[in-house]
């Protein structure tokens, strides 16, 4: 089997970091994503490549695997075992004595320099193994897939039909979703060989910024423009929430930047129903420009009502 260069298909040498794994995937899955090339199958079959490089890479485990075994990592575990079954019935028949002589250590020599293909082949793929290769259950790839969405879709709860490899999936988005988060849908990835389970499709979400609240974990954040005579005097003003207006009372005397807290008017809890986080409004008065002669006149006159 030809070896299939993960590193190469996402662009980047074989010393990328996981961050560096992470940018080359996202700008090749948005280039090569079905739904921006619906009728490209070449295009689709790149964007199944890039997942497959992904599962692979993104994880240090996997790609650990990867780097020493090849197209075979996902059999690492399963290539030990049996190289060491095979190693202990060698000393057994005839390559070695466990109670004396001469006895041969195995290693990835001994089964093609590297390329374990036909080793794979010759334990688990021959009729005269204990176990014939029809039989052995592999999980199907798990599959990489992002959704953008603004701030507003992640305030609700809703549904979205997604397609992932020429699949259409309609999920449902809790509210409260997280920039960066990643959710599991089950048995959602590839196709199990040999009557094993599917594999999994994990979605990343990328919450887009909002032009008004900027969100901080389940809190919300927003400025409040005053004019300044109801700073100085006080009085009430109509702040915008997420989910409507309120009427706010504002004391006299209240000064630029003061901050006041809105329980519960924030972004919801994650699959926590009817729980929510905090508005936090900061107050901008905003100085009135082009006075009248008679306003400036005015504004004198509290000045000097002010100095004695």
């Amino acid at each position: 089997m030809a070896f299939i260069d993960y590193y190469k298909t996402l662009g980047i040498e074989k010393t990328a970091s996981q961050d560096d794994i992470k940018k080359a995937y996202r700008k090749l899955a948005r280039k090569y994503h079905p739904d921006l090339n619906p009728d490209d199958k070449e295009a689709n079959k790149l964007f199944q490549q890039i997942n497959e490089a992904n599962e692979a890479l993104s994880d240090p485990e996997k790609r650990k695997k990867y780097d020493e075994y090849g197209e075979n990592w996902k059999h690492a575990d399963q290539y030990e075992e049996a190289k060491k079954a095979q190693s202990q019935q060698h000393a057994y028949q005839g390559g070695g004595n466990p109670f004396g002589g001469s006895s041969q250590t195995y290693t990835s020599e001994n089964f093609g320099g590297g390329d374990f293909s036909d080793f794979f082949e010759s334990m688990f793929g021959n009729a005269g193994g204990r176990q014939g290769g029809a039989n052995v259950k592999y999980k199907g790839q798990d599959y990489q897939a992002e959704l953008k969405l603004n701030l507003s879709d992640a305030y609700k709860t809703h549904k979205q039909t997604i397609t992932v490899n020429g699949k259409n999936l309609r999920i449902t988005i809790p509210a409260g979703i997280a920039d960066g988060q990643v959710i599991k849908l089950g048995g959602q990835g590839g196709p199990g060989k040999n009557g094993g389970p599917n594999g999994d499709l994990y979605i990343t979400f990328n919450v887009g910024e909002h032009p008004v609240f900027k969100r901080l974990n389940n809190d919300l954040y927003a400025n409040q423009e005053l004019d300044l005579y109801t700073a100085i005097l006080g009085g009430e003003v109509t702040a915008a929430t997420f989910d409507g207006k309120v009427k706010l009372k504002v004391p006299a005397g209240t000064q630029n930047g003061t901050k006041v807290r809105l329980k519960n008017k924030g972004f919801p809890v994650y699959k926590k129903d009817g729980e929510f986080g905090n508005l936090f409004i900061t107050y901008t008065i905003k100085i009135p420009a082009h006075l009248s002669e008679k306003q400036k006149d005015l504004f004198k006159e509290l000045q000097n009502l002010d100095q004695k």
